[in-house]
């Protein structure tokens, strides 16, 4: 199966599948290498995934998509309300970031294999029903049975992360290592999104 993992970070989702061939695509050059470390036979592209998708999507069976959450997210929306200016963590109001949304209907009006994009349960009623499992949303065009993956440490140290996560960062420096960690998607979530697609037929 090719498959082409967007957004990919160091590559939570990823972790636990086999038997792929995957392209993977990161605008960050240093959360790039370290995927890349994680991954060696992994083709690793140092890019714009929104970009990458509308000139490569024809090329892959399957395509995860995990476009930046923070705009679509229940605590950065919170830290942004007016009780919260002049206080330590206020965030500046932003528009919601739409690429999200081009990217579920492009793949729903133009892509022939099976596709799933993820995000984090966000703080306005979705524009596009998805499904929600272990703690975020998914849109798919195959049926996602429901996951219980637990306890997700969110909010634990780098170390607890890590093994949660099942990702030892120790040797790397200049990146936020929680941060990296935190936007992993589980990777027991990436398999059974995966083995789903195999499982049920196009929706």
């Amino acid at each position: 199966m090719k498959i082409l993992n967007l957004y990919c970070g160091i590559g939570g989702n990823r972790k636990l599948w086999t038997d792929v061939e995957v392209t993977a695509v990161e605008q960050d050059p240093a959360i790039a290498k370290i995927y890349q470390d994680f991954f060696p036979d992994d083709t690793v592209i140092v890019g714009d995934a929104h970009q990458y998708l509308l000139d490569h999507y024809s090329e892959f069976d399957f395509i995860w998509s995990s476009p930046p959450c923070p705009s679509h997210s229940k605590v950065r929306k919170i830290t942004s309300g007016k009780n919260m200016e002049n206080r330590k963590g206020y965030c500046k109001p932003i528009y919601p970031d739409m690429k999200l949304y081009e990217e579920i209907l492009f793949l729903q009006g133009y892509f022939e294999g099976k596709w799933c994009v993820e995000n984090v349960i966000g703080w306005y009623k979705p524009l596009i029903r998805p499904t929600e499992t272990g703690n975020h949303y998914f849109w798919s065009n195959f049926f996602i049975p429901q996951l219980n993956t637990g306890n997700r440490d969110h909010y634990g140290t780098i170390e607890s992360l890590g093994k949660r996560k099942g990702f030892d960062l120790s040797k790397y420096s200049g990146i936020d290592k929680r941060k990296t960690l935190r936007n992993c998607v589980e990777p027991e979530i990436g398999k059974h999104i995966l083995d789903s697609s195999e499982d049920y037929k196009l929706i």
